[in-house]
């Protein structure tokens, strides 16, 4: 692999051109098919594409088992995600978020929307998969340079992993059932990973990347911890609970029972429902 040989520095900056530039193709598709939401379905395929990059173009022979461990992690989180984001929006047109765009600028949205939604969402993908140039750059784990320590790190940061991907992906399936049942139609779903947060799903993505930045820390990773903080920011305050949180206030007349009695992100026990 010493051809494709970069610089830590290069690389970044390669990564970057590379994903900016993929986003703008999406966003010429888009304004083909008038649906500024295609840009959901590649939000987890933009880590994919960074994580292989990264680490094909690091230098030396070709990467062991070992290394090639987070890339794959990557690839099945990211795969099962833009398949339920395709899924879920299958024929119900485009989001309202952007449709909300689109009628508030009118004429400006196209160019609007490559910056406030493509190039910004490729910019902080960018950003977020900053453990994967680093584990890619690093010590392989479990080779003479590396420790039992840091062994252990990636262990728990794969166990991690684990953990956040059960519960978004099992979390995902749930709701996708719950919506599918017409006798459950405009009601809450309180039952199973949902009776002890609102938003499993959320959750679970949170725990996913703070799992690759543990796995990155066997590497050198540590200085990255910026990268889950981020994203369980994005979740919390920003794209995720907070707006949706939201909606489903206005929409459904039960929401604030439940709210009272299953916590929004971190899951615990439900309280005892109100008698």
């Amino acid at each position: 692999m010493d051809y494709l040989s970069l610089s830590p520095g290069l690389a970044a900056v390669t990564g970057f051109a590379l994903l900016q530039s993929v986003m703008t193709v999406l966003w010429l598709l888009s304004l083909a098919v008038r649906d500024a939401s295609i840009v959901d379905r590649f939000w987890g395929l933009g880590f994919v594409l960074l994580a292989w990059f990264y680490l094909v173009s690091s230098p030396g022979a070709a990467p062991d088992a070992a290394r090639l461990v987070l890339p794959f992690a990557v690839t099945v989180w990211a795969v099962r995600l833009s398949m339920h984001i395709h899924l879920r929006n299958r024929g119900h047109g485009e989001d309202y978020r952007y449709a909300a765009m689109r009628s508030h600028h009118g004429s400006r949205f196209p160019i609007v929307s490559l910056f406030t939604v493509f190039l910004l969402q490729g910019g902080i993908l960018w950003v977020v998969a900053m453990p994967l140039l680093a584990a890619a750059r690093g010590a392989t784990p479990g080779s003479a340079d590396s420790s039992a320590l840091l062994d252990a790190v990636f262990a728990a940061g794969l166990i991690v992993w684990t953990i956040g991907f059960a519960f978004e992906s099992i979390g995902d399936a749930q709701l996708a059932r719950h919506r599918a049942d017409p006798a459950r139609s405009g009601a809450v779903l309180d039952t199973g990973l949902w009776a002890y947060t609102r938003h499993p799903n959320y959750f679970g993505d949170s725990v996913v990347w703070w799992g690759i930045w543990l796995m990155s820390v066997a590497s050198g990773g540590a200085w990255t911890i910026f990268s889950p903080a981020i994203m369980t920011l994005l979740l919390l305050r920003v794209s995720g609970v907070a707006l949706l949180e939201k909606s489903l206030k206005q929409r459904r007349p039960d929401y604030a029972a439940y709210v009272e009695r299953t916590p929004a992100f971190f899951p615990r026990r439900p309280r005892s429902r109100a008698r």
